[in-house]
């Protein structure tokens, strides 16, 4: 049986994902107190019949005692796959989130809503390092966010374990923590420079076109498709669940983008679990 626990920012997501949980059949509990943990899953099991997956969301509303699920999770169980999927979206768009629902965040009770915004992130980030899955949703729309968590936890079940995750990102802006692979693609033209495009992106088809059609693309893109098809099967012989391959280029807005999304592209034909995510596009 799998147990997944739902954790993240307040704001990014957490309610609509166990909606969506429920949707694909797992027994789905939100806001649990996580001194329950542990009692719940074990009062659950004890039915024996008619048992689903489970889907239980925990966030900062239910106290800080985080290290209590770690402890269980990291304690071997028979029959039970624990796994943690950790929503998340920038600053920026949690905020607005907020403004727009009209909603109080529950650590901005007094003070500034960006500062409630930052403590939590604080305070959760134990749990973010651990997570096995990580969806960020500042671009997400609810279909995105159903069509992500139905890949890696339905599909990817009838074809591999392994999810790629796709992100294109810019260096000026840091590397993201996260990545297992970088590739650096500011060796390509850079449509920066090109009038027309500069304030296009890599989701534009013309800027696609312009970085796609020169030949260091085209042999970059091959070679790179060739190592990626030796890697992922050995990741997947060695047991890993997720993969993060960054693309980056300066300012991760035109050939990041491209390469990432022609990349996704490659990899979905081979039948391949990959989801994309383009890091720096809401900086525009």
């Amino acid at each position: 049986m799998e147990v997944v626990v739902i954790t993240g920012l307040s704001g990014s997501g957490k309610t609509t994902a166990i909606k969506i949980f429920e949707d694909i059949g797992y027994f789905c509990v939100d806001n649990m107190l996580p001194e329950l943990f542990e009692q719940f899953v074990d009062i659950y099991m004890q039915r024996q019949i008619n048992l689903k997956n489970i889907a239980v969301g925990i966030d900062i509303r239910s106290g800080e005692s985080f290290e209590s699920i770690l402890d269980v999770i990291s304690k071997p169980k028979s029959n039970v796959n624990y796994k943690i999927l950790f929503l998340d979206a920038s600053d920026e768009i949690l905020v607005k989130r907020f403004k727009e629902n009209r909603r109080t965040h529950p650590l901005a009770l007094n003070k500034r809503l960006i500062d409630g915004v930052i403590e939590e992130r604080e305070k959760l980030s134990i749990l973010r390092e651990k997570a096995d899955y990580l969806i960020d949703t500042t671009r997400m729309l609810t279909k995105d966010l159903k069509e992500e968590i139905t890949r890696i936890f339905l599909n990817a079940k009838k074809t591999n374990s392994l999810l790629i995750n796709i992100l294109s990102f810019g260096f000026k802006y840091g590397v993201p923590n996260d990545v297992d692979l970088i590739f650096d693609v500011r060796f390509l033209p850079n449509p920066f420079y090109i009038e027309e495009l500069k304030q296009k992106t890599g989701e534009d088809k013309e800027v696609q076109d312009y970085v796609l059609n020169f030949d260091d693309t085209k042999i970059f893109m091959d070679k790179l498709s060739d190592m990626l098809d030796f890697l992922i099967p050995n990741y997947i012989k060695e047991g890993k669940s997720q993969l993060v391959v960054g693309i980056g280029c300066t300012g991760g807005q035109h050939r990041s983008v491209t390469i990432a999304i022609e990349l996704c592209r490659i990899l979905k034909d081979k039948n391949y679990n990959v989801v994309l995510h383009h890091k720096e596009l809401m900086r525009q």
